[in-house]
């Protein structure tokens, strides 16, 4: 199995038990070793009080995105601890992107970076995850 088979398997197995990113609207566009792309339209239900895509549902984009990537190997791995910063206010009918990358990799700990932008390239949200690995994994190998 090829590193890009295993991180698209793992993100399958993933995505079949989460209802969570389904219900929000979520879908998996690219997913490989260590990387994944999430997108997400913003519709009615996702914006706050102030006609704004509610900070919570861009969060969990990313926070998706990340999980994609961290557990690309087919290794059980969750968050450690995750930090956002929002740069532009989403708005109901972007579609936004949030693109997982990881920055590093040792032993059970990762490192990756999520950039949300929206369907003109600005700039939404910058997220930074840290991961911890776990017992077990997603599949048998």
């Amino acid at each position: 199995m090829t590193p890009k088979q295993r991180a698209e398997k793992s993100a399958a197995v993933m995505w079949a038990k989460d209802n969570a990113s389904k219900w929000a609207g979520m879908a998996i566009t690219h997913v490989d070793e260590g990387t994944a792309t999430l997108e997400l339209t913003v519709e009615a239900h996702h914006c706050n009080g102030h006609a704004m895509c509610h900070g919570g549902v861009i969060f969990m984009l990313a926070d998706s995105a990340f999980a994609s990537a961290c557990n690309s190997r087919n290794q059980s791995t969750v968050a450690q601890h995750n930090l956002i910063n929002y740069l532009a206010p989403g708005k109901q009918g972007d579609r936004l992107t949030a693109t997982a990358r990881e920055v590093n990799l040792t032993g059970r700990n990762g490192i990756y970076d999520v950039t949300v932008t929206n369907q003109d390239g600005q700039r939404i949200a910058e997220f930074r995850g840290m991961s911890r690995a776990i017992k077990g994994h997603l599949f048998d190998e």
